[in-house]
């Protein structure tokens, strides 16, 4: 296995977590990045660490359910870069509200930010693979959309609807992008992140590594490493595939 380096990469959700983990790695290995996220103080300290890395960064704040936005912010890149890449669809957010407690635009609106925004970015940038005839899409889902939200979990049937849906979109999409574009997902299971390590890990943690064969839960790093793989390596003959990260967790 090779690294295809001097890579263009948009990583949605970059300024943090898991996103912040990936556009490192991807930093790391020869990619310029372009963060997106509305994060802005974050996102300027995230784009210092990965200039750090000898390579170039751009940023966007924005809104991912910002279809016209994504557009814009995809010609933007690609006229600073020349091309794009590699997407990351990392953007998300948790909705903790159960069937009965939800309102309609809470639903929405967790759609929109954890579903809508992959077709929002994939339909921006995959103009640009096809022409190039090489890309790679890599969209984050997560292993509630196998087990149905694992008891940990902080986020209940409206973020599993949405990151379920991602699945289908990324072996659809695989079919009708392919041969040049590869298209994939991964599943994390409980990984520790600014945003879960006080609400969940920090209580729980003892609890929770005992169902986890590794025993420990992961981190933005663990994840990093596949989405690279996944985003550089060359050969490559995986695409329409889910990915499931989580220490072989059986405690859901």
């Amino acid at each position: 296995m090779s690294i295809s380096a001097n890579r263009f990469s948009l990583v949605t959700g970059g300024a943090r977590g898991i996103g912040r983990g990936c556009a490192l790695k991807l930093a790391s290995l020869g990619s310029s990045i372009v963060l997106v996220d509305l994060l802005e103080k974050e996102m300027a300290n995230t784009k210092k660490e990965i200039e750090a890395l000898g390579v170039s960064c751009i940023t966007f704040v924005a809104d991912v359910s910002d279809h016209k936005r994504a557009k814009e912010i995809a010609s933007d890149a690609f006229l600073k870069f020349g091309r794009i890449d590699v997407l990351v669809n990392n953007a998300g957010k948790a909705n903790p509200k159960g069937i009965l407690e939800i309102t309609e635009d809470e639903y929405d609106t967790t759609l929109n930010i954890n579903l809508k925004s992959c077709f929002n970015y994939i339909q921006a940038v995959a103009p640009y693979m096809l022409k190039a005839k090489w890309g790679r899409i890599v969209s984050m889902s997560s292993l509630n959309a196998h087990s149905g939200g694992v008891t940990a979990a902080v986020s209940k049937f409206s973020y599993t609807s949405a990151k379920a849906g991602i699945l289908g979109m990324t072996r659809a999409l695989a079919k009708e992008l392919g041969p040049d574009i590869l298209v994939n997902a991964v599943c994390p299971g409980l990984i520790k992140t600014e945003i879960t390590k006080n609400a969940v890990i920090a209580e729980r943690e003892p609890e929770l590594v005992k169902g986890i064969a590794l025993k420990r839960v992961g981190t933005p790093t663990d994840v990093a490493e596949l989405v690279s793989f996944l985003a550089l390596s060359e050969p490559n003959f995986i695409t329409g595939q889910d990915i499931t990260i989580d220490g072989f967790q059986w405690n859901r």
